[in-house]
């Protein structure tokens, strides 16, 4: 466009500038505070949009440092401000977070933003623009309501824009630039929903194969359906949890590039979402048992817990990981209706332990590689590790020695034709967790442990030796191991 240096340019905030959406992360803040708020946003919604705004941002204050920001597009604009270019805001948002943003940045010449009794959106924005600027200028959008701004524009920058929307916008006007974010919407919702992690609920299948029942169709099938109904909630867990922790999220190095936290998927839609996989995990659980359905149902308040309260305390919450590890073992007991040993309590609690320790571990190597004292959101202190260090191993022993109190008890020796052979399976045991420690030290554990363990080559091995071991002591009869 050859006089689109001389426009001023008018940008939108949610959505453009910000792929966040600022009004619902207010309310999300709102609800974090207290569930029982939502009796009050119910009621300040009679008010009309602008108030409701209003009142949102007398209780909540949106920091502008802590907003993710399309980074292409703020160096752009920065780069047109060297230039000598006017840079309005115009936005929906109330004018408190008009102004954080501005002091944030110190980009803008103009603030155009939602005030008492006038939602600042659509015809409002534009009039509002006309009066401020007049009629010449270069609006700055992401669609939807901004095509009746672009409508009294002279010139567009489109960010994101729909695609039928941005065939309609040039038709109509000069596009000066376009900005796309680059990962696809699949791609987006695969990390949301974390499906990586469906690896934890394999847990589900140990009582299955402790108790030898994998040729048996009927529980094979109601521990797949158990797998099933236990990723659809966990991944509904895991979004609400994203939502709950936003602002500890944005400011962790790796945290912050999760989906909800950079702003490139709605929070709505994340509440949509697992709203949908709760109510399809709790419907395919009622297919195994409804002692199923309580197991599953409690699982879900303790995570609940986690994610409101318990991750907030030292040790507390790796206690309740822990727990949340070893329910799954006992979720996959109830569904195939059998006696869950004493042992394999004893020794999950142990194992667990230490792999949730391992995870708290690596985050505080990570924060002290970065110069950080501790965690935020977290209490913990990178001077904590000189205790959980030890912790952590010594709890990873004790699910060993529980390992080779079971080997020795009567019970194994009624129930495997050699029990003597587990003492491999017990070397095994040894050398996967010493490995994982050994891995956390030099920095090379991913976050969760659990995970870690599928994508490690050496892990991977080890368990597999471990599992196969033990179904050979229990159908293979060695007599040089019965003296």
């Amino acid at each position: 466009m050859a006089d689109g240096d001389a426009l001023p340019l008018v940008v939108d905030l949610d959505g453009t500038l910000t792929p966040a959406d600022t009004l619902v992360e207010s309310v999300v803040a709102l609800l974090r505070r207290s569930p029982l708020n939502l009796f009050r946003l119910i009621l300040w919604l009679f008010g009309g949009r602008a108030n409701f705004k209003r009142a949102v941002a007398c209780h909540v204050t949106i920091d502008g440092a802590a907003l993710p920001y399309n980074q292409p597009l703020l160096a752009w604009l920065r780069e047109q401000k060297a230039r000598g270019r006017s840079i309005i805001l115009a936005t929906a948002a109330h004018g408190s977070i008009a102004e954080q943003v501005q002091r944030h940045l110190g980009l803008f010449d103009l603030l155009i933003s939602t005030a008492d009794g006038e939602n600042m959106k659509g015809r409002a924005k534009l009039a509002a623009i006309r009066a401020a600027i007049g009629d010449r200028f270069a609006y700055v959008g992401n669609g939807g309501p901004d095509m009746q701004v672009w409508a009294g524009s002279a010139a567009a920058i489109a960010v994101d824009v729909p695609a039928g929307e941005l065939r309609r916008l040039r038709a109509a006007l000069p596009i000066e630039r376009e900005f796309r974010s680059g990962e696809g919407r699949l791609g987006l919702w695969l990390r949301a929903l974390r499906v990586h992690q469906w690896s934890k609920n394999a847990l589900l299948f140990v009582p299955l194969l402790t108790a030898f029942s994998f040729l048996e169709a009927a529980k094979t099938l109601d521990v797949l359906l158990a797998f099933v109904a236990f990723c659809l909630v966990a991944s509904a867990s895991y979004v609400l949890n994203d939502i709950v922790d936003l602002e500890n999220d944005r400011v962790h190095p790796r945290k912050s590039e999760r989906p909800f936290a950079s702003g490139r998927l709605p929070l709505l839609h994340g509440v949509a979402i697992a709203l949908a996989g709760l109510a399809a995990g709790l419907l395919v659980a009622t297919t195994v048992s409804w002692a199923f359905v309580l197991m599953l149902l409690s699982y879900l308040a303790l995570t609940s817990a986690y994610s409101w309260t318990l991750k907030q305390y030292v040790l507390i919450d790796v206690l309740t990981l822990s727990l949340l590890y070893s329910w799954r073992i006992m979720a996959g007991a109830v569904a195939i209706d059998v006696r869950l040993s004493s042992w394999l309590l004893a020794f999950s609690v142990f194992v667990f332990l230490s792999l949730a320790l391992i995870k708290r571990c690596t985050e505080l190597l990570v924060a002290q590689g970065s110069g950080r004292a501790g965690l935020r959101g977290r209490d913990y202190r990178t001077t904590d590790l000189a205790v959980l260090w030890p912790l952590g191993a010594g709890s990873a022993l004790s699910s060993v020695v529980i390992f080779g109190l079971f080997i020795s008890s009567p019970e194994t020796a009624g129930r495997y034709a050699s029990p003597g052979l587990l003492w491999l399976a017990a070397f095994g045991l040894i050398y996967w967790l010493g490995r994982m420690w050994v891995k956390t030290s030099r920095g090379e554990m991913h976050d969760d442990p659990i995970v870690y363990s599928f994508k490690d080559r050496g892990s991977r091995i080890a368990l597999a030796g471990i599992i196969a071991v033990m179904i050979a002591a229990r159908f293979v009869h060695v007599a040089v191991l019965h003296g």
